[in-house]
């Protein structure tokens, strides 16, 4: 492998809007992401959306294998240019959401069952790679990922991490903790981006759970956890009232030692998984 090409410096292609691109340029927070990742030479990493390659560039030379996968047809090329002759890199050109990551591996065999993902995501879709990296409650997803570690917006990320009781703990924080343990790595400030974003950004890590004990009724568990949030200053108890009498839901509230003026906010995750496991409706 040649990774002489890691030593220039690029000259940064025009971001585009509507794929929300923003180039980060700050070896610090590579080196950040690279520690989080804890790459070994035996990886095999997919990189969502690479962008200029700063990141795959970082990347290269520590794993076995780079899958990278770009939407924008004019930075395919210039990826092409500057990592095509390597041969632990493979480029899919096409949108992540939509594209069968699986399938498309089949004839590259080096490249198949990526263990681990590193990725400065665009932020306007990050809920939609979130669900498709780990599935849904109902539907967890099937993967070998022993790692996930993400480059998003703080807002979101302040929200997978939150813990009850906090402004930040919401649905998504339930959903994807059900899925996947979540750590803070590090917070990135906009000017480490060209140009820089109007909000800041943070590094997060995700380690997908093995889900020995499911929930009893995925479904159920989601639209406890749909209507438990819908109004945050109400109590629980009255986001559910077109689902339970109010007299029975404050007495399953009492046997599973949940004030029963509580908030959606104040329930852990252990604690949602044992109201829907107890709720029958």
């Amino acid at each position: 492998m040649d990774y002489n090409s890691k030593k220039k410096k690029y000259s940064p292609a025009r971001p585009r809007k509507r794929f929300g691109q923003h180039w980060l340029n700050s070896d610090k927070v590579l080196d950040q992401i690279a520690e989080a990742a804890e790459l070994k030479s035996a990886d095999r990493i997919l990189e969502i959306g690479p962008g200029t390659g700063i990141l795959t560039r970082r990347l290269l030379p520590e794993v076995a294998a780079v899958v990278s996968v770009e939407v924008d047809h004019d930075l395919c090329k210039k990826l092409v240019k500057k990592f095509g002759k390597l041969d632990n890199f493979l480029l899919l050109q096409g949108d992540f959401i939509t594209l069968d990551i699986p399938e498309l591996l089949k004839n590259f065999p080096k490249f198949q069952n990526p263990n681990k993902v590193v990725a400065n995501i665009p932020y306007n879709i990050t809920g939609l790679i979130l669900e498709k990296l780990l599935g849904s409650i109902t539907q967890p997803a099937v993967t070998n990922y022993e790692s996930i570690v993400l480059l998003i917006q703080k807002e979101v990320g302040e929200r997978l991490v939150a813990v009850p009781s906090t402004k930040a703990y919401g649905a998504l924080s339930v959903k994807i903790q059900y899925l996947a343990s979540c750590e803070l790595i590090c917070d990135v400030p906009a000017k480490a981006f060209y140009p820089p974003p109007k909000v800041d950004s943070v590094v997060v890590k995700l380690c997908p759970r093995i889900i020995e004990q499911p929930v009893d009724n995925p479904k159920q568990l989601e639209t406890l956890i749909k209507l438990g949030f819908g109004n945050r200053r109400k109590m629980l108890r009255n986001n559910l009232k077109s689902l339970i009498d109010l007299d029975k839901l404050n007495s399953l509230l009492g046997k599973l030692d949940i004030n029963p003026q509580a908030r959606a906010e104040n329930l852990s995750l252990e604690d949602w998984i044992n109201f829907s496991n107890s709720f029958d409706f």
